[in-house]
Parts: C-alpha cells; structure tokens; sequence
C-alpha cells in the first residue's frame, strides 16, 4: 500500500509539472519573443495576409506559385511526404506536378523547370523558391496581368534575397505576390 500511495503522489506531480507548469512557463517565454510567439505576420493595408515563415498556396496565373505542399500548406500538421526519390507513387506525384506546370507553362521544356517547383520541401511549408523558380513565371504573370515581362522580372530580382555568408538565393513568394498586386 505505501508503494501505490507513493506512486500515485508521483503520477499527480507528473501530471502538474507537464501538463500544467511547463506550458505556463512555455507561454510565458513565447510572451517575450516578436509577435508574443504568434509567428512573423505580414499585413497589408493593416490585415494580415500571411506569415512570412509559413508557405501559403498560390495557384491563379496572376501569382507567382510557391514550393508544392506535402501537408497542404496546414501549419498544424507540417510534414513531408517520407517517400523517398524510388518510391512509385512519389514519382507519379512529382510527375503529374510536372505535366501540371508545363500545361500552364507551354513555353517551358521539363529541364527548365528547378526541382523545388515541383518537390515539397521537408516541412511541406517552404514559404521560399529559388529566384530561377520564380524566373521561369514571370511570362505567365506579365501576361496575365498585362504587365511587361521586364517589369516583372525586375521584381524577381529585386525581391530575390541574396545569402548573408553562405546558402543559396531565395525569393519568399507571398512578399512577392504582395509587391506584385503594388505595381502600377
């Protein structure tokens, strides 16, 4: 019996410290971080549009499309895909993706498209694609905006965020989309 007790005093101590204190303590440091923990949010015209961390589907032609969501850009259940490149039915789902883009991209072959057009990223909500990535649809945009295509792939590259030290180039597509809807 002095063992039950003594295990049942253990279990509720448990209980407090994990499911009472810790997240009290987690909300109270969240509390001192940018946003109280709420995320990076971008607002325009004073309502937030996005977060700037977080991948959001794009998929009319007047936008540029982001990185492919294996969690169909839901924050709440971010994953990849776990099938890894010999997998048949991620190939057929990164083939389709393909035959997808270059229906909306006739001007494009299949070498032209950059892998991150048409693969997920580990998280499935890459907010980020490589400047070619967005290069690749500054025709469609210009046309479905009746804008120039220099125009356009002057805010590709203007947008483009150059590595600090080391890593690659990219482009947070919802900031662009957002300078996109601002051009005159």
């Amino acid at each position: 019996m002095k063992n039950i007790i003594s295990i049942i005093k253990f279990t509720v101590l448990i209980v407090i410290l994990f499911a009472v204190v810790y997240p009290l303590a987690m909300l109270g440091i969240a509390q001192l971080a940018p946003n109280q923990g709420k995320g990076e949010t971008i607002s325009v015209n004073g309502k937030v549009v996005g977060y700037q961390k977080i991948g959001q589907k794009f998929d009319k032609a007047n936008y540029f499309w982001g990185r492919p969501s294996a969690a169909d850009y839901n924050a709440a259940g971010s994953a990849g895909s776990n099938k890894g490149p010999s997998n048949a039915d991620y190939l057929a789902q990164v083939q389709k993706r393909i035959d997808t883009f270059l229906l909306v991209h006739p001007y494009l072959k299949k070498a032209d498209i950059p892998s991150d057009m048409v693969t997920a990223s580990g998280s499935g909500l890459d907010p980020n694609i490589s400047p070619q990535g967005a290069l690749i649809q500054v025709k469609r945009v210009a046309d479905a905006r009746k804008l120039s295509e220099e125009k356009v792939k002057q805010l590709v590259e203007k947008m483009s965020n150059k590595p600090t030290v080391m890593g690659t180039a990219t482009v947070n597509v919802l900031e662009l989309n957002i300078a996109l809807d601002q051009l005159k």
